[in-house]
């Protein structure tokens, strides 16, 4: 069962169990597949939807901080919620250990040594982390310190 198929059925799964908070999000991700199926003109393979689910986490995890500034708590646990509901749908994130131990071998072997280094270093970072969940803002912030120090 592919990872679309997967989700259409939960969807179905939370219509008939009249699991709201679960039917809208999933509803939500529906909708955006079906949004960027139209744009691209076939349908979507596990890949794309994972990308697809890595932008709705992104769009979720911002809108619960904004939320949480601006006093909303209800809003805010209602998007981190869907956030959680998201991520169950993708493999497990990269450790902290694991990340950093990539992030010092592919500075190693592209011999960064300064800040100037850090596209180099990042595109071969997120080309090793290719299929695997890793917050890109967190890579970013681990490549800064390595090169910077």
């Amino acid at each position: 069962m592919t990872l679309r198929e997967r989700l259409l059925a939960d969807l179905t799964t939370a219509l008939k169990t009249r699991d709201t908070a679960r039917l809208e999000a999933l509803r939500m991700v529906k909708a955006a597949l079906q949004k960027q199926e139209i744009e691209l003109q076939h349908q979507l393979d596990d890949a794309e939807v994972m990308a697809l689910l890595s932008t709705l986490i992104k769009q979720r995890r911002e809108a619960a901080e904004s939320f949480a500034k601006g006093g909303r708590a209800d809003l805010a646990a209602r998007e981190q919620a869907e956030l959680e509901l998201l991520e169950s749908y993708l493999p497990a994130a990269v450790s902290a250990d694991e990340l950093e131990s990539i992030v010092t071998a592919v500075v190693a072997e592209t011999g960064a040594s300064s800040p100037k280094d850090i596209g180099r270093v990042m595109k071969a970072v997120m080309a090793r982390l290719a299929g695997r969940r890793a917050d890109g803002k967190a890579v970013n912030d681990l490549v800064r310190a390595k090169l910077s120090a």
